[in-house]
């Protein structure tokens, strides 16, 4: 069923005449438009190099190697927790400047630019075998920075270029690039763990090696993102509109002057001229489009979510849902998995590295119901099914170490059982709040407030993200099992929350969020504004008369490479 509302700016013709000119959804429009498709997957490396990068350094933690190199940063369990949660430190960092460098230098840029922090990040690390943990520090923080900066900037240039019958698709691309980076770098793990053996003769090659193969795919996306197009949103917005309508043509496969050309040019040019009007009216003394402005403009229309309690409301669902996100326990079992599954009885680390190894598959596998149904059986089930299912393996994990933790030897079914429910735990986790939390925080916001409200709710997910990799193997170490009935009960907090204070988003307008939150009138007016501007750059007229197109028109339309229209703003 479409959003109510969505007819506010079209006629009824007119709606059905985008409907044909767009042509379905699915794995068929991945196909016409293979073009974007290609350029989107080479931009996911950017979320390969961030699953990569969670990965990678839990089985590093556990390697012989490893441990003599760092001394005391393994064997102390707070250094331990330093050493793993500076990487997340980095990339909030890097999510405060990821946004206006995007606008300042371009989406292309800003890739390039990260890419090349990541590289940086990375070689520093490789001098560890000299430096000691300094360097992996050192270098975690500047690789986090950059990964921060792509995690919010690789999703915003694949929107920007994708029509919108296969958005949806990319956003779930980016998260299947993430599970990928994450499944790839544990088995990596588990293979080079046998480098000159895995005990006392292994070499520093064990470790070293997986950290530095991430520089193929960095090396690859640098490069390579040299020869993809700019972003035709950013090229109108900062005047480049020719270079725009050819690059938008180059995208779709379609010659300039093409009806779908227009349209959707025409409507990046009403969303361009809609953000400025906007920031004019709220923020007039940061209008003036200078790079100084527009980094001030993210911190200034931040803090303006604070001034109205309706706002408020969805800065604390935004900020609550990301805290427990991450207060799941997901980057807890990411980054110790192996000193979990030897905590649960597992022999031998190259064991510990193979179970985590299945973590890695099963997330990944799980990736693949939350882009196919989400959207069919609505945000609120899937989290607290989701929420549930992990609460209930938290707690039989906790209540089979508690019981057999001094004596795993003679319960080896037990501990089997304890290693399922983390594997059991990580399925639900990759169907629900993985993808689905990102989708709340998107949202809820009017599209004027979109940006700022986006931005703090990541901000609030690395900073939770941070937290918990550091106090984590304190807890394993100080509370044992309890550190699981923590996770538990925290979860379960997350599931009452979602119930009580998170109103179904599935199918409502911007109109209808507004009525949910308290703030009537902040979509209307941001649709007005929206109905002003489609009538002054003639958006509307170039629909309406698409819209009494004849019909064998329209289906020869349908036969040739198609892009699309945006949707309006009440359906974003």
């Amino acid at each position: 069923m479409a959003p109510a509302g969505t007819a506010s700016q079209f006629d009824q013709h007119a709606l059905q005449r985008r409907q044909e000119l767009t042509g379905s959804a699915g794995p068929a429009a991945l196909v016409r438009n293979a073009k974007v498709f290609g350029i989107a997957c080479f931009a996911c490396l950017g979320g390969l190099l961030y699953g990569y990068n969670q990965g990678v350094f839990s089985g590093v933690l556990a390697m012989n190697s490893f441990g003599r190199a760092m001394g005391p940063y393994v064997s102390n369990q707070t250094l331990k927790g330093w050493l793993t949660s500076i990487f997340e430190l980095g990339a909030w960092l890097g999510t405060l400047y990821g946004g206006f460098m995007a606008e300042i230098i371009s989406r292309k840029y800003a890739i390039l630019v990260n890419t090349v922090i990541f590289i940086i990040g990375v070689v520093v690390q490789v001098t560890a075998v000299a430096a000691g943990h300094n360097s992996i520090l050192g270098g975690r923080f500047i690789t986090g920075m950059g990964v921060g900066s792509l995690s919010m900037i690789v999703p915003m240039y694949n929107s920007e270029c994708a029509p919108p019958e296969v958005r949806g698709g990319l956003v779930g691309l980016q998260q299947l690039a993430i599970t990928t980076g994450i499944m790839i770098a544990f088995w990596i793990d588990y293979g080079t763990n046998y480098i000159g053996g895995t005990g006392e003769t292994q070499t520093s090659t064990a470790w070293i090696l997986p950290l530095c193969l991430q520089l193929a795919p960095a090396v690859i996306l640098g490069v390579g993102v040299l020869f993809m197009p700019f972003s035709p949103r950013w090229l109108v917005h900062h005047g480049r509109e020719a270079e725009a309508r050819k690059t938008l043509a180059s995208l779709r496969s379609l010659s300039p002057d093409h009806e779908l050309i227009e349209l959707e040019f025409t409507e990046i040019r009403a969303q361009s001229l809609f953000e400025k009007r906007t920031v004019a009216e709220h923020f007039p003394h940061l209008a003036d489009g200078s790079a100084w402005s527009t980094v001030k403009l993210q911190f200034v229309a931040m803090g303006s979510l604070f001034k109205s309690k309706p706002m408020l409301r969805r800065v604390a669902l935004a900020t609550v849902t990301m805290f427990f996100q991450q207060w799941t326990g997901i980057n807890a079992i990411l980054y110790y998995a192996p000193q979990i599954f030897a905590g649960l009885g597992l022999s031998g680390n190259t064991t510990s590295l193979l179970a985590t190894g299945v973590v890695g598959i099963v997330m990944w596998i799980a990736t693949f119901p939350a882009v196919m149904y989400v959207d069919k059986l609505g945000r609120k089930p899937v989290l607290i099914t989701g929420a549930i299912g992990m609460g209930i393996c938290h707690i039989i994990v906790a209540g089979l170490q508690g019981a057999f933790q001094h004596d795993w030897p003679n319960h080896v079914g037990a501990g089997w059982a304890a290693i399922v429910m983390v594997w059991l735990f990580v399925v639900h986790f990759g169907y629900s709040w993985g993808p689905c939390a990102w989708i709340v925080i998107a949202e809820i916001w009017p599209i004027s407030q979109r940006p700022y409200g986006i931005s703090l709710g990541a901000s609030s997910n690395w900073m939770n993200n941070f937290i918990v990799g550091q106090v984590t193997p304190d807890m394993f170490t100080g509370m044992t099992y309890g550190t699981f009935i923590l996770f538990g009960v925290l979860i379960f907090m997350g599931a009452a929350f979602i119930w009580i204070f998170f109103p179904e988003t599935k199918g409502l307008s911007l109109e209808e969020m507004d009525i949910l939150f308290g703030s009537v009138g902040v979509a209307a007016a941001d649709a007005e504004r929206m109905r002003e501007i489609n009538r002054e750059v003639g958006l509307d007229d170039i629909v309406r008369k698409g819209s009494v197109a004849e019909p064998e028109k329209s289906r020869d339309v349908l036969g040739e490479k198609s892009g699309a229209l945006h949707n309006d703003i009440e359906s974003e």
